[in-house]
């Protein structure tokens, strides 16, 4: 008998790690929760809403009813937007044994409680082992089998070799850390910075400009990370430097599309109201700017993101303030985040 595996969540992340679990010869139940998805996916074999052209095999069974979707599954994947994590954690709850284990694979943090999605569905779920999967990893090219890397983390080493396990396929590579919390705040965050990144495309600037925002972004990122107890090493890993560079310069990504449309004059409401997509950049910049004052971190990238967001701040004046910041040396601020 296959392995059965339910995945909660059928946006384009959800769909393409569908194709992945079903390529090994899985059984995969995918909650949908549009009823008119369903019904397009059971009659073209395809998710035309999220993940378009990309054939869903006939072992992908299409639902409605959350039950149905993680019964007598041995895995059940969280594939919701972030925001909607808490709530669908919930709702999942009153179906859940004990036995399944639970694998989160949304990039994002709780903009009530700003906690990482493994601590929210932990929550929710406190007697079974969560973990997360994470890395740079457009559904696009991974629903076509394009080779792609990502990290399997959780405290708890066995969880952390059951996820390698469960996804590694030819072109779907695996590796395994033990860094929960820096695995998530690496996905989480990249986001913010690849609004950042796209805003600078739309202003019409260049790739100096691009490198230095993916540089100093990733110190950010780390700076918060460690406050947080992650550790160092992990940003400079597949779920940090390596997510952030393809979310920074793929126009498969959301978040800096979103900021090129932003770069260009659009208003946040704009292009929110102009995709079906969410954008896990907007929440996240909220997050971690509330993150930031909370652990008292210093993050000049995305306080002036935060500010071109949510205050209406002019972009190229936010430019401005970053360029002529107070003086640093490089290395010294890296040494003293141990980096060195």
């Amino acid at each position: 008998m296959s392995k059965k595996v339910g995945v909660v969540g059928a946006g384009s992340w959800g769909t393409a790690v569908s194709t992945v679990l079903a390529g090994k010869g899985f059984e995969v139940n995918l909650w949908v929760l549009e009823q008119e998805l369903i019904e397009i996916i059971k009659e073209t074999r395809e998710n035309s809403y999220y993940l378009a052209d990309i054939k869903l095999g006939d072992n992908i069974k299409a639902t409605g009813d959350l039950e149905e979707c993680v019964a007598g599954c041995e895995a059940v994947i969280m594939a919701v937007p972030s925001h909607y994590t808490k709530d669908m954690a919930a709702r999942v709850a009153p179906y859940i044994n004990r036995e399944q284990k639970i694998i989160n694979i949304a990039k994002g943090l709780d903009p009530c409680t700003l906690k990482r999605m493994s601590e929210v569905i932990k929550e929710a779920l406190p007697d079974n082992a969560v973990g997360t999967l994470s890395g740079p990893s457009h559904a696009e090219e991974v629903g076509k089998g394009i080779p792609t890397t990502v990290v399997a983390a959780s405290p708890e080493r066995w969880l952390a070799e059951y996820i390698q396990d469960l996804f590694m396929s030819p072109a779907f590579r695996v590796y395994t850390n033990p860094d929960i919390i820096g695995v998530e705040m690496g996905g989480a965050l990249k986001n913010v910075i690849a609004l950042g990144a796209g805003i600078s495309d739309g202003l019409g600037f260049g790739d100096n400009s691009k490198a230095a925002l993916m540089t100093r972004g990733i110190v950010e990122i780390a700076r918060l990370g460690i406050a947080m107890g992650a550790k160092a090493t992990t940003f400079a890993g597949l779920s940090g430097i390596g997510d952030l560079i393809v979310t920074c310069t793929s126009m498969h990504s959301r978040n800096r599309r979103a900021g090129i449309q932003i770069g260009q004059g659009k208003t946040l409401e704009e292009v929110l109201g102009g995709t079906r997509m969410v954008v896990e950049g907007v929440k996240a910049t909220e997050a971690a700017y509330k993150l930031s004052l909370k652990y008292d971190v210093e993050m000049p990238i995305t306080r002036e993101i935060y500010g071109v967001l949510f205050e209406k701040k002019d972009v190229k004046k936010s430019v401005e303030s970053l360029m002529m910041r107070s003086r640093t040396h490089e290395m010294e601020e890296i040494a003293d985040q141990n980096w060195l």
